[in-house]
């Protein structure tokens, strides 16, 4: 099952944060943009949202076009996911190595073929997959929930956006931003940071060559809800193996 594909992309987008400075940066722009930078890469947690209404992801039955995901350095975290075309949506909890999944039916349709999925849409209707992130089915499931990870990739990255440039105060759903704007590999990005310090990144948009991408940061430290769906609610992974195996 898709659970990850989604991070490298929000990773992709976030390297216009990446401090190494281009000879026709504007100095302002790269000062906010360092400042943004650290204070993601030094942040406990963070909500992260992203939306990708690329061609390719468009085009494609079963990649995932948006992820409302809250996450931290332990690992844990709570969002749901949206898949392209009718591929469906599906609830995400994880605390520690604990891993809980509520797809749709159409999910479980995209993703499982053949009358498996309608199987399985059909018996866990409404109920959470519970397992541990060491079962090769919910691996995933440790680099889509790890901020940790996730900021040491940012922090290892190095920009390839060229002519990074401070535009006038604006607004981003309410919040007083200062945009930065720049090239990269024949895209347009551009990335808000908030005006006031301390300067934190709101949101990077990547946009052209059949690209279309937004992210978004905020609950800057704030703790990720603990809550786990109940014993009830909830079918061990193994019995969803022996229903596929069955079938």
């Amino acid at each position: 099952m898709v659970v990850s594909t989604l991070i490298p992309a929000a990773m992709s987008a976030t390297l216009l944060l990446a401090p190494a400075a281009a000879a026709a940066d504007d100095p302002g722009a790269r000062q906010l943009a360092d400042e943004a930078l650290d204070n993601l890469l030094d942040a406990e947690s963070v909500r992260l949202k992203l939306t990708d209404r690329s061609k390719d992801t468009a085009s494609s039955r079963t990649a995932p076009t948006s992820l409302d995901l809250a996450l931290d350095r332990d690992g844990n975290c709570v969002g749901v996911m949206d898949m392209a075309r009718h591929g469906g949506h599906v609830e995400i909890v994880k605390q520690g190595d604990e891993v809980w999944m509520k797809p749709d039916a159409d999910f479980w349709k995209a993703q499982v073929p053949g009358g498996q999925g309608d199987a399985a849409a059909e018996l866990f209707e409404d109920r959470y997959i519970h397992g541990s992130v060491h079962d090769p089915m919910l691996r995933g499931m440790a680099d889509l929930c790890d901020l940790d990870s996730f900021q040491k990739q940012v922090g290892a990255g190095e920009t390839r956006a060229t002519d990074l440039k401070k535009g006038e105060r604006t607004e981003r759903d309410g919040t007083e931003v200062i945009p930065l704007t720049g090239r990269e590999d024949g895209k347009n990005v551009t990335m808000y940071v908030t005006a006031d310090s301390p300067h934190r990144a709101v949101e990077m948009t990547q946009r052209g060559g059949g690209t279309d991408t937004t992210v978004t940061f905020d609950d800057y430290d704030k703790p990720v809800p603990t809550k786990t769906p109940s014993p009830d609610d909830s079918v061990d992974i193994g019995r969803l193996r022996q229903e596929l195996q069955g079938t």
